[in-house]
């Protein structure tokens, strides 16, 4: 196995990592279709959701980005700063 940053990053060789990715979004996908959620009805979804931000005016979706902006402050450098300590305590 090799010990590069980028292993060290991802928690294991990029090929494990994807592999594992892949079995869990099998696993997570056959559970959704059981529950009978389809990709396209989740899309549809979404798009409803943007639809109805923008028919509630600029004002909502500025709002939206607001909070956004807020939350992104505060949890992507701990987010980073987690990562890179858990990087630390195995590099």
């Amino acid at each position: 196995m090799s010990d590069s940053a980028v292993s060290r990053f991802l928690g294991g060789s990029p090929l494990a990592v994807l592999f594992r990715l892949f079995l869990v979004s099998v696993i997570v996908g056959a559970f959704l279709m059981l529950l009978d959620i389809r990709p396209a009805a989740m899309l549809a979804t979404l798009q409803r959701l943007v639809r109805r931000l923008f028919s509630l005016g600029f004002e909502a979706v500025m709002e939206l980005g607001e909070y956004f902006l807020a939350g992104a402050l505060l949890v992507l450098p701990i987010w980073l700063v987690l990562r890179l300590l858990n990087w630390r305590r195995y590099g």
